[in-house]
C-alpha cells in the first residue's frame, strides 16, 4: 500500500470520527435545550398557579364583601398582569366592569399620599370611588364569580419531578 493511500485512510477515519463526535454533541445540545424548555414551562406553570391562587383569594374576599371592590379590582388587575403564557387573560375585554372601576381608581392616591391630602380632596376621591363602586357593584360581583370559576381549573398542583 502506498503512503498516500494510508494517509487518505487515516484522514478519512479522522473525519468520520470528528463527524460522529459532532453529531453526538448536537444530540446532547438538543436534549439539553428540550430540558431547559420543559423546566421553563414548568416554572411558568408554577408561577401562574401561585398567581391564580392569590386571585382566587381576592375574588372570594370581594364576593363576600371582606374588601372594597375597588381594592379587589386594583389588586386583581395588577396581579393578572404577571400571568405568562397561554393562560394570560385580556382583562379589559373579559371584565369590562372591573376595568371601568380600575380606570376610575387607578390614579387615586393611596396610603401615605392619601394622608397628605386635605379633607376636601380625600372626600372628593372617596365620593368618586363610592359612586363608581355603587354603579358597578352587581356587574363586578358577577365578574368576580366568573373570574374565580375561570381560574379554578387553571389553579392546579404542579408535580415537580427530579430528572
Amino acid at each position: 500500500m502506498s503512503t498516500t493511500a494510508v494517509l487518505a485512510t487515516i484522514g478519512g477515519l479522522i473525519i468520520v470520527g470528528l463527524a460522529s463526535y459532532a453529531a453526538h454533541l448536537l444530540l446532547k445540545l438538543k436534549k439539553q435545550t428540550e430540558l431547559q424548555q420543559q423546566q421553563q414551562a414548568l416554572a411558568i406553570a408554577k408561577r401562574n398557579a401561585n398567581i391564580f391562587e392569590s386571585v382566587d383569594t381576592i375574588c372570594l374576599a370581594g364576593i363576600q364583601g371582606q374588601c372594597d371592590l375597588s381594592e379587589a379590582t386594583i389588586r386583581i388587575y395588577c396581579i393578572l398582569d404577571y400571568v405568562q403564557g397561554e393562560e394570560r387573560i385580556d382583562f379589559a375585554a373579559t371584565y369590562p366592569a372591573m376595568q371601568e372601576l380600575y380606570d376610575v381608581v387607578k390614579d387615586m392616591p393611596r396610603s401615605e399620599a392619601r394622608k397628605e391630602l386635605g379633607k376636601k380632596e380625600r372626600m372628593k376621591f372617596d365620593y368618586d370611588r363610592m359612586k363608581a363602586e355603587a354603579k358597578l357593584h352587581d356587574a363586578i360581583k358577577q365578574e368576580l364569580e366568573v373570574l374565580q370559576n375561570q381560574i379554578k381549573p387553571l389553579n392546579t398542583t404542579i408535580p415537580i419531578k427530579m430528572i
